[in-house]
């Protein structure tokens, strides 16, 4: 980190190329601000110390008015895990106007957001995601009140484990669709070829079922590119520590490019889905059959639930992003990670050889039966969690934790990247190991809830009364579409085509940078199975 007064000023300088607002107009608002601040004794106006006299935990003292966000552009994450050795597993940083609370220890996780769920559960109304692309709806913005209680209640209906059961031959479907096409495109392992925009159909086509009871037919379907760039842009506009206009007042009321990105994208989504949504409420009205779905159960519900078209379209918009980012990450996690390790690929092959044969594809009842595929899915997410720093929580009260003080309204943020790289934990932390799984039997959502923290697979989904709801959902998905590219394919790199492993696409869900590899057919039963 910067220790010298240039050096600080040149991160912060450089530190806005990635929101695109031109250094001279952000010191301008700095300027202002600080005169506004300091005017008004705003910047003090949080309290700080407990009645016992306990104070904020410590941390690194950032820059006057931004605070920290300098160092926290481009891979903050990082600068987060550097902090946490320094100065511990519960520290403080200050974001412009806003004290935030980095968690970096499953303990302290759990000791609060489910011990003290009550108090954690809560969400900042961010500027740019919460405000203006969500607009004060949608289950992973919306404070913890009423209505994110009946939204979440609503998205439950289609993502509980009984729900899910109940379309598991769509995820069935589509993995085997998926298969299909990278068999097709890559002329069966004649030609090289990208997985990526196939992983993020099949993602998408199971979420398009789910919400709205279509799928799309091929990868060139417009809805494909366009849904896909929706996502994508939702995820590099709502970084959970990377807009200074979410922590600065001040460049809320000015013209910015981020304030504006973000109210293009809300009109994109509402457009996109909210379209979607009118078009098959036309579709019931004229008595048409309609496939059972989200959509038709908000406009059975509406009514009675007092929902508002925002609402229902907003709701939609959540299902989509997170529905389709979090599982087709994990595949091109997947995809680009397993060629680089023959070895345990070859013992994937021999395991699914001996308990799944080569006369049929694996399904979801076989996962018990093979521990080495389940590990390395579990392997593939510690690795590579989409999400190095969970979702935001915000506490509605003043608490104090072994003696540090947390103001009420403080964001919260999980650090997972280093709970997941934690040597104490992981022996070689930043070594892909599937072993390190291989004597655990748990789901995801399952080892969620285990009592002792220390024990649970990952934190990609969350934790407490805030942990994501489309958690069995994605684990089907994802253990479907592994288990059978590895069932059919040998996946390897192409000659003189590394793969990045070190560099992310994205500010919030993180993906590859475009990669290619080879998918081979292990054997002649593949084309037989696969009816091509």
């Amino acid at each position: 980190m910067a220790s010298t007064t240039t050096a600080h000023t040149d991160a912060f300088i450089s530190g806005f190329s990635t929101i695109n607002i031109s250094p001279q107009f952000v010191l301008l608002a700095v300027l202002a601000t600080t005169t506004i601040y300091i005017l008004s004794g705003a910047y003090y106006k949080q309290k700080l110390v407990d009645k016992d006299g306990n104070r904020i935990p410590t941390g690194p003292v950032g820059l006057p008015v931004v605070g920290s966000f300098p160092f926290l552009t481009h891979y903050p994450e990082l600068t987060l895990d550097h902090w946490a050795k320094r100065y511990g597993p519960l520290y403080s940083v200050w974001l412009g106007n806003q004290l935030f609370v980095i968690i970096s220890d499953p303990n302290i996780a759990k000791d609060l957001m489910v011990t003290n769920g009550a108090i954690f559960s809560s969400r900042k109304e961010m500027f740019l995601k919460s405000q203006n692309i969500f607009v004060g709806r949608g289950i992973t913005a919306t404070p913890y009140n009423d209505r994110w209680r009946k939204h979440r209640r609503i998205a439950t209906l289609w993502l509980n484990k009984a729900a899910v059961e109940g379309y598991s031959e769509v995820l069935d479907y589509e993995a085997t669709v998926l298969v299909h096409d990278l068999y097709a495109d890559g002329k069966a392992g004649a030609i090289p070829i990208n997985p990526q925009p196939h992983a993020g159909r099949c993602s998408l086509n199971n979420m398009l079922t789910i919400a709205f009871g279509i799928r799309t037919d091929t990868l060139d379907h417009p809805l494909v590119a366009r849904a896909l760039k929706l996502s994508r842009e939702f995820m590099n506009c709502t970084g959970p520590m990377s807009n200074l206009v979410d922590f600065v007042p001040l460049l809320q009321y000015l013209p910015n490019h981020m304030t504006s990105r973000a109210r293009k994208l809300h009109s994109d989504l509402v457009e996109t889905y909210g379209g979607m949504i009118r078009e098959i409420e036309v579709r019931m009205k004229r008595g048409e059959n309609v496939p059972d779905c989200l959509v038709k159960t908000l406009l059975e519900i509406q009514e009675k639930e007092g929902l508002d078209f925002l609402d229902m379209a907003v709701l939609c918009c959540a299902f989509m992003i997170g529905g389709v980012e979090t599982t087709a990450s994990i595949m091109q996690w997947f995809s680009a990670l397993i060629p680089a390790y023959p070895h345990i690929q070859q013992k994937a092959h021999e395991e699914l050889d001996r308990v799944i044969g080569r006369n049929r594809l694996p399904t979801v009842e076989d996962e018990e039966d093979l521990p080495f595929i389940h590990a390395i899915i579990k392997e593939v997410e510690r690795c590579h969690n989409p999400f190095w720093l969970g979702t935001p929580h915000v506490n509605t009260e003043d608490f104090t934790y072994h003696n540090q003080f947390i103001p009420k309204n403080t964001v919260l943020v999980m650090n997972t990247y280093t709970m997941h790289h934690d040597a104490q934990r992981h022996t070689n932390p930043f070594t892909f190991d599937p072993e390190r799984y291989i004597n655990d039997k748990t789901l995801s959502s399952e080892s969620a809830n285990l009592s002792n923290a220390m024990e649970r697979d990952h934190w990609m989904f969350g934790v407490g009364r805030r942990i994501c709801p489309g958690m069995w959902v994605a684990e089907r998905e994802i253990f479907l579409a592994i288990a059978r590219m590895l069932w059919a394919f040998k996946m390897e790199e192409v000659p003189g085509e590394p793969i990045d492993l070190k560099e992310y696409d994205g500010l919030s869900g993180r993906s590859p940078v475009p990669f290619r590899i080879k998918l081979t057919p292990r054997h002649e039963k593949v084309v037989e199975v696969l009816g091509l």
